[in-house]
């Protein structure tokens, strides 16, 4: 009896072990972030939304200043003016520093949502240059650099799907 369970442990136990190695022998790891990041389409929509960053800080930066010396010119002022007056341009001068802050959210919810659109259209156009890929290599799993702890840099694909993603997506439209 003990011969017999042995022998189904063994067979078992070498099942397993064949399924594993049959497994690893066809599952390959990309990383997202850098095919994102240094795919030309990626790079270039990243430049793009950085300069547009770029361009409302400046214009955000000028209306704080404008807001800074109008505040200054107003305390100045203070004396010379009524009390009611000052009152009255200091609640401007805070619904002016509202309204700006408010705009400035504003551009950066919309900088946000341009920069989760154009990954979403990067990822839609990898998508099937990786499937077209594993069909070629008859590969059967492409996993996320991310979830991988450990992996063996020969079964890293990154490079050549940014490779052929340069040269069937040359850039992504940029709200």
């Amino acid at each position: 009896m003990r011969f017999i369970f042995k022998k189904i442990v063994i067979i078992f136990l070498s099942l397993i072990f064949c399924s594993n190695v049959a497994f690893a022998d066809n599952t390959y790891f990309i990383d997202f972030t850098r095919v994102l990041n240094e795919s030309k389409a990626g790079s270039e929509a990243q430049k793009k939304l950085k300069d547009k960053f770029e361009s409302e800080s400046k214009k955000f930066k000028l209306e704080e200043e404008k807001i800074r010396k109008e505040e200054s010119d107003l305390i100045s002022q203070k004396k010379v003016l009524s009390n009611e007056d000052y009152q009255k341009k200091i609640n401007d001068l805070r619904s002016k520093v509202s309204l700006i802050q408010k705009s400035q959210q504003e551009s950066l919810n919309s900088i946000a949502a341009s920069r989760n659109n154009a990954r979403q259209t990067l990822l839609k156009s990898v998508n099937p240059i990786i499937k077209k890929y594993m069909e070629e290599n008859k590969i059967r799993i492409v996993l996320d650099k991310q979830s991988i702890i450990l992996g063996d840099t020969t079964l890293e694909i990154t490079d050549k799907i940014i490779d052929i993603l340069n040269k069937e997506v040359t850039s992504i439209k940029v709200d």
